[in-house]
């Protein structure tokens, strides 16, 4: 699952094929870069050669994590795992990683993990119940980071791709600043 800043593409860069398709699930800006022209311009500019070098990294490791997380968790650690993910990914932008809109239906984030609709629908319900987060059609607003960490973990220090601490300083205020939030 791809946010703003991601980069697309990575997979045709071996042998110039891409193994999916993209879809854009909201209006999205895009800027295509053929990888020839990148890599002439990077082997002249150190800096975006070792940049370029640690987003291929990045894309390697978080598949790394997807595959771990289909393959070893349960369903609710995976939607625990991802939503936590989430909240990582849009603090490392500069948006709230405590409450933000979900971009993917549930059909998506159930095809996604590896699950069933009725089964991520459950869980976003459970989950509700037991006062982790709080779910409002698309809208999320996580309530108890540490049970979600609980949960996505099992008893482990961390699980795949699960944020350990959302770090204040770099966390706008609810309803500030991130795509999507509900003003209310």
């Amino acid at each position: 699952y791809h946010m703003t800043a991601d980069i697309l593409g990575l997979d045709g860069i071996g042998d110039e094929r891409h193994a999916c398709d993209a879809v854009a699930l909201e209006d999205s800006e895009v800027c295509a870069a053929p990888f020839a022209r990148l890599d002439e311009i990077a082997r002249r500019e150190p800096t975006l050669r070792r940049s370029l070098f640690r987003l291929i990294s990045r894309d390697v490791c978080r598949r790394q994590d997807m595959m771990l997380l289909l393959g070893s968790l349960r369903a609710e650690e995976r939607l625990g795992a991802f939503l936590l993910n989430l909240a990582e990914r849009y603090q490392s932008r500069g948006y709230s990683p405590i409450e933000f809109t979900l971009r993917m239906t549930r059909e998506e984030i159930a095809s996604y993990l590896g699950l069933q609709l009725e089964t991520v629908s459950r869980l976003f319900s459970r989950l509700q119940a037991e006062g982790l987060l709080q779910v409002q059609g698309r809208a999320i607003k996580l309530l108890d980071l540490r049970g979600l960490r609980l949960l996505a973990g099992r008893g482990r220090d961390s699980a795949p791709g699960i944020v350990t601490e959302i770090d204040p300083s770099r966390t706008p205020g609810i309803n500030q600043g991130f795509p999507g939030a509900s003003r209310r």
